[in-house]
């Protein structure tokens, strides 16, 4: 397994949930996932969600990519920090790509408009037949 692999499979994922931690607690939800390229793992978030204060005050989340299959599927874990990224055309192209965000009244120079990448950390799949072997880590970034 390669990073091409990672991209491919959470590409294919259009749902997956994402830990974050608050306080002491961790934080689980099922998040709309954006796109994956080599330079890492997309989100687009509302500023206005408990998620974004979490991801400021700590930027180390780990998202857990699903897919159903024969017995209980096939699953990819990613974890590392992430870092927001305010680029206007990414913020035109995340509207491009879900309209509905601006039913919300969002616009690419809004500053609610919030996307942010795993850019940098390591990734590793998981299936009932791998359960008891040892984890084998892909890393990615610098």
């Amino acid at each position: 397994m390669d990073f091409n692999e990672c991209i491919k499979f959470a590409n294919e994922t259009p749902v997956c949930y994402l830990a974050t931690v608050e306080g002491d607690q961790p934080r689980v939800r099922a998040l709309g996932f954006w796109f994956a390229d080599r330079s890492g793992f997309y989100f687009q978030i509302g500023a206005m969600k408990d998620i974004y204060k979490q991801l400021q005050t700590n930027p180390k989340v780990e998202a857990c990519f699903w897919q159903p299959g024969e017995a209980t599927g096939k699953m990819m874990r990613v974890a590392g920090n992430i870092e927001f990224v305010d680029d206007p055309e990414l913020k035109k192209k995340v509207l491009e790509d879900r309209p509905f965000l601006k039913d919300f009244g969002l616009t690419f120079d809004h500053p609610g408009l919030i996307i942010f990448r795993i850019a940098k950390g390591e990734a590793y799949f998981w299936t009932m037949e791998t359960n008891f072997e040892p984890k084998k880590f892909i890393k990615f970034g610098d």
